[in-house]
């Protein structure tokens, strides 16, 4: 039995640490995304949010999402991780998606840490859709919020043993918890903040390139890589035959969605651009996340077909509404998110217990597993876009949330932090 502990525990530190590593994924994706000339305010948006969110979770939002409670939130153990056991709720609450694992065993320091990661990730989320426009102070004001207050409420209902869950949703590592959280709250921040100057002059969608898809290129591998610690890593054991579907499902998506979004993408404007092309990949990464231990790789693949379609086909609409999203992370994040979820109660297996390794392609999990997850997308878009969006309104009233006309012309960088990512270039031009 300590030998099992012991490489539990490992295995949960060690995907933790791969998920922690997804940070520079994020940073490099957004800055590659953007212009130069808000490349140091982006990168330091996405360093100093990990800081934010590791103090958020660790002085309230660790309680209020596995503390004992009511089925909305915990309301023992509160404050600095401290209550009876600390994570009463957490052993049951993961222990229905494989009935032979049990990681109660795990240190409480090992759990928290592994939730800590999620809980920045979904804060970081925000961060990219909200890009070249907004105020330092206010990004980290409202991190804090995301961190101890709406991602925990959310983590509750369907991780910690609340309403969602005892209703039979089943979201294994985050689909819905992690990004679709995400993608509410940045859907709230976007509309608060309007588009960027210039985005959408006199009602015409003018394009503002990414200043270095390089360094896009590079984030995105390292998020894929990543995810090899997001997706498996939730089995929260090292239980082999489970790890190894999880990597093959999460993979097989991922490689799906970058084809389809390049083709899509081709076919729509006559040329494979590599922007929609990454974002396809992150696509699919995020379609599988909520059932990637429950269908069959047969079934991931055609998840990750459908999400790259569908992130390409949903940035073009969100630039139609005029939704400004400098990185496409509504795209990537809520609409997959939300369909990631959804392909639970299409493509899950006949029972969801036990390892997923059935070589079938569309088991569904039946009309009343489908509704039920539809119920959850439904209840938390609405909790976390109203309170993201009140969030984002006292922030407004209070301090502000938007930089001004000036700064954002000029950017960020030196507006906001006195310096810049590439100081001493300069670009010539010739005619």
């Amino acid at each position: 039995m300590e030998a099992k502990i012991m490489v539990d525990t490992m295995w949960v530190l060690i995907t933790a640490m791969l998920v922690f590593f997804m940070n520079l994924g994020f940073a490099a994706v957004e800055s590659g995304f953007a212009r130069a000339k808000n490349c140091a305010n982006i990168m330091s948006k996405n360093f100093v949010v990990f800081a934010v969110s590791s103090l958020g979770f660790l002085i309230f939002g660790w309680g209020l999402m596995f503390g004992d409670g009511s089925g909305l939130i915990g309301l023992k153990g509160l404050f600095f991780v401290g209550g009876p056991d600390n994570s009463p709720a957490t052993g049951d609450a993961y222990q229905g998606v494989y009935s032979a694992i049990s990681w109660t065993g795990v240190p409480l320091w090992a759990k928290f840490f592994f939730q800590l990661v999620f809980c920045g990730t979904a804060a970081t989320i925000v961060s990219g859709a909200v890009a070249e426009r907004i105020k330092y102070i206010a990004f980290i004001m409202f991190s804090f919020v995301m961190a101890m207050l709406i991602y925990p409420v959310i983590g509750h209902w369907i991780w910690g043993g609340g309403w969602l869950s005892k209703i039979g949703m089943f979201d294994f590592a985050g689909s819905t918890v992690v990004h679709s959280v995400g993608g509410w709250a940045a859907l709230a921040g976007v509309i608060m903040l309007g588009p960027r100057i210039g985005k959408y002059d006199n009602g015409h969608i003018k394009a503002i390139p990414g200043h270095n898809l390089s360094l896009a290129t590079v984030g995105t591998f390292i998020l894929w890589f990543g995810w090899f610690g997001f997706n498996p890593g939730s089995t929260m054991a090292a239980d082999p035959g489970a790890i190894a579907h999880v990597a093959v499902t999460t993979n097989t998506a991922a490689a799906a969605a970058i084809m389809s979004a390049t083709l899509t993408c081709w076919l729509l404007i006559g040329k494979p651009d590599l922007g929609m092309t990454l974002n396809g990949c992150l696509a699919g990464l995020v379609a599988i996340t909520a059932p990637c231990a429950f269908v069959s790789v047969g079934a991931a693949f055609f998840i990750g077909l459908i999400a790259g379609v569908l992130v390409v086909m949903s940035v073009m609409m969100f630039d139609r509404i005029h939704l400004d999203d400098p990185v496409g992370a509504l795209s990537v994040h809520l609409v997959n998110g939300v369909f990631g979820t959804i392909c639970v109660g299409l493509f899950a297996q006949d029972k969801i217990t036990g390892s997923a390794t059935g070589n079938g392609l569309f088991y569904g999990g039946g009309l009343k597993l489908l509704g039920i997850q539809l119920a959850g997308v439904v209840s938390v878009a609405a909790f976390v876009f109203i309170a993201a969006l009140l969030t984002w309104a006292v922030l407004k009233s209070f301090m502000g949330i938007r930089v001004s006309r000036q700064e954002e012309l000029r950017g960020l960088d030196i507006g906001e932090h006195g310096n810049e990512a590439y100081a001493g270039f300069q670009v010539f031009t010739t005619e």
